[in-house]
């Protein structure tokens, strides 16, 4: 089976490693010369709405995916009228836009923080009179790791805000006093098995997811389930999905989904008996799905503008380097760890050890 994917970052790199052991084949559309993915099958170098590469490319393939959210919806509606692309076009078209995806949450009764639809600074105004201070503006798409947004703390942030962020369209959300944020990957099958992943607890730095640490026994696991499996059914959904959100008040609220494999589930290549990236394949193409259970603790550290000393990284015990292959620089995912162990003790750890190593570079 030959896999298209349109994307050739280091999600696609990972779902062609994962992919390859089963027999499958990859071909990555991608407008960059210098595609980590690449490496891993073939590359159709073109942008995403260049029509005559997308058709070349579903001539090639036998189903299309993606590894990120940015790509047009449109460009995923054209290649379905040729070839079976997962997710749909309908999935991608509301998780690409922070509107459709906050409205959506509100329809299904998921709670969010509460949020408006900004078009100009008028509205801007207007909302956060209603809403209240502090808050945060968001470009509605093409944001990502802390980029098109920015935090509204007091009246003279909100002067301008509108025209810094592009004067695009924009959701301004309530400032959520949360204790902790978390995720939770899911997979669901063409024929609606759905299985979970355990939370994760995500650490942040400059907007960026630095760690992940999967739980264990989570209190809110059923409750993160039942929201997660709502947003599955409303879409019709085939693949992974990951859905970010804050602990609130021993409750959770919405944050984002992500409709592909995510960084936050990166833990699950070591750290369960079948992997984020096997599994989104396992769903496209039809086949059983795997386990997603925990094999002992585990935990994810990223790399973020440089990869420390390999043989420093694989020294640490239970420690497995994933190098992207792409170009180091300032504030790019470039890499990560994943660590495991038998106990939380020794993880803590382990975990200590690689950020030591972060630190030193």
């Amino acid at each position: 089976m030959k896999i298209g994917v349109i994307g050739g970052g280091q999600l696609g790199r990972m779902l062609a490693l994962a992919g390859t052991p089963l027999g499958m084949n990859f071909a990555f559309l991608d407008p960059a010369p210098d595609a980590c993915a690449a490496a891993l099958g073939e590359h159709i170098r073109a942008d995403y709405g260049d029509q005559d590469h997308l058709r070349q490319l579903a001539d090639e393939v036998d189903l299309v995916t993606f590894e990120f959210e940015s790509v047009p919806a449109e460009t995923v509606a054209f290649l379905s009228q040729f070839v079976p692309v997962y997710p749909s076009a309908e999935s991608l078209r509301i998780a690409r836009d922070r509107w459709f995806e906050k409205s959506m949450f509100k329809d299904l009764g998921i709670p969010t923080p509460d949020f408006a639809d900004i078009q100009s600074q008028s509205d801007l105004d207007a909302a956060t009179a209603s809403i209240g201070l502090p808050a945060v503006l968001k470009t509605r798409t093409l944001g990502y790791d802390g980029k098109g947004q920015k935090v509204l703390r007091r009246p003279e942030d909100v002067t301008g805000a509108f025209a810094e962020l592009g004067s695009v369209p924009c959701i301004l959300e309530g400032f959520v006093p949360f204790t902790g944020e978390v995720s939770l990957v899911a997979v669901r099958a063409r024929d609606g098995e759905t299985r979970f992943y355990p939370l994760v607890h995500n650490t942040h730095e400059n907007g960026i997811l630095r760690l992940s640490v999967a739980s264990t026994d989570h209190p809110l696991q059923a409750l993160a389930e039942d929201y997660v499996g709502r947003v599955l059914e409303q879409l019709e959904y085939v693949g992974v999905l990951a859905f970010e959100f804050f602990e609130v008040d021993g409750g959770l609220k919405a944050n984002e989904i992500a409709p592909r494999v995510h960084n936050s589930g990166h833990w699950t290549i070591e750290g369960a008996e079948c992997s984020q990236f096997e599994n989104h394949l396992r769903a496209v193409a039809g086949l059983p799905l795997g386990s997603t259970a925990k094999l002992g603790e585990s935990a994810m550290l990223n790399f973020i503008g440089e990869v420390p000393a390999v043989d420093k990284v694989v020294s640490i015990a239970d420690c497995h380097l994933h190098h992207y292959g792409k170009a180091f620089k300032v504030g790019r995912k470039v890499g990560h760890a994943t660590l495991r162990s038998d106990d939380r003790a020794t993880l803590d750890r382990q975990i200590a050890a690689v950020e030591a190593l972060i630190a030193k570079d």
